[in-house]
């Protein structure tokens, strides 16, 4: 019989894919505090410990403004690369070794930071983590979907030279208003450039919102997507085509999607063969990284050992890996669990 404490450990241990992950939702507070100062930016608080306190959100809106807020800080290629050499080494620890990171372009030009300083930082921070940790990984670019379309065509459009390091789009920010038939066009444009395409939906909207952005963006996987499972044709749907399912489970109590993790569906999502995935969102705000995530899911849903490797199994199976690859990880995730079994 598997205990508790061998689940935990497996749960950490066990190699992962984190597929839902926003960069500049790892700003922990001490970085924030130390770029802020490199760079001359005022903040309205006055201590980490002030702004671990703003970290208690009613709504996904009261967490946006807090995570725009502190994203003012990074304004260089080298706070970009900390930002993400500091995921990396939480990451590894995490028993990571495949992650499709996304970062939010728009949150930064707008402010006159270069779209290349964004890039270069990131992406030779994942260069080096892939040397120094092992972890493969493939850069996703967001949409602010609470912006004109228009912008996130312009968006695309500056990220067309970085097509060998950018290997998707995705849509994120405020959902309810901005429905996915405004990014049509970009999404279809996007596609055509040979980017892969990913949306989140189903968080704060509903099952028919995760329809639509099937339906018109033509995404290869839905992000959080937990109100899918409030429509049952909706869930045999995503089952039969396995659509894969970037589910947050602290993030999803931390913005009051649901009340307790005890009422999250990702038990039913697995009871109903869906291919769901475990992830962080933006772990310095929401309270755990990718494994703390899996842990607080054995305490509450009470996640077997082989849930756990379904869940494993599952992240590498919804990435963007080559076949190759994403075969390599898998074997990966089989050693493990027969040798944990031994």
């Amino acid at each position: 019989m598997t205990t508790p404490a061998t689940l935990m450990e497996i749960a950490t241990r066990m190699p992962k894919a984190e597929l839902h992950l926003h960069l500049e939702g790892t700003l922990e507070p001490e970085l924030a505090f130390e770029l802020a100062a490199r760079n001359g930016v005022g903040l309205r608080f006055s201590s980490v410990e002030e702004l671990r306190r703003a970290y208690d959100f009613d709504d996904l809106q009261s967490f946006l403004d807090v995570y725009y807020e502190t994203a003012e800080v990074l304004r260089t290629r080298q706070d970009f690369y900390e930002l993400t050499a500091a995921y990396l080494r939480r990451a590894s620890a995490d028993g990571v070794t495949h992650v499709e990171p996304f970062f939010d372009p728009q949150t930064h030009t707008a402010r006159g930071v270069e779209f290349g300083e964004v890039v270069s930082g990131i992406v030779s921070a994942l260069r080096d983590g892939a040397a120094e940790h092992g972890i493969t990984w493939r850069l996703i670019m967001c949409f602010l979907r609470d912006q004109p379309a228009a912008d996130a065509m312009a968006t695309l459009q500056a990220a067309l030279p970085y097509r060998d390091v950018i290997a998707g789009v995705g849509l994120d920010s405020a959902e309810v208003g901005n429905p996915p038939e405004a990014f049509v066009e970009v999404y279809t444009r996007a596609r055509e450039e040979g980017f892969a395409a990913v949306a989140h939906a189903g968080e704060e909207g509903t099952a028919d919102d995760v329809r639509r952005t099937l339906d018109l963006l033509g995404v290869a996987r839905i992000e959080h997507g937990v109100h899918a499972m409030d429509d049952p044709a909706l869930v045999e749907r995503l089952a039969r085509d396995r659509v894969p399912l970037t589910v947050c489970p602290l993030s999803n109590v931390k913005l009051r999607v649901y009340e307790t993790l005890a009422e999250h569906p990702l038990r039913r999502m697995l009871d109903a063969g869906i291919m769901a995935t475990v992830n962080s969102d933006d772990p310095a705000y929401f309270g755990g990284y990718v494994a703390e995530n899996y842990r607080a899911c054995i305490r509450e849903l009470g996640l077997s050992r082989d849930d756990l490797r379904t869940l494993a199994r599952n992240s590498f199976e919804a990435s963007f890996l080559p076949a190759a690859e994403k075969a390599a990880h898998l074997a990966h995730v089989e050693a493990f669990f027969s040798a944990m079994e031994a």
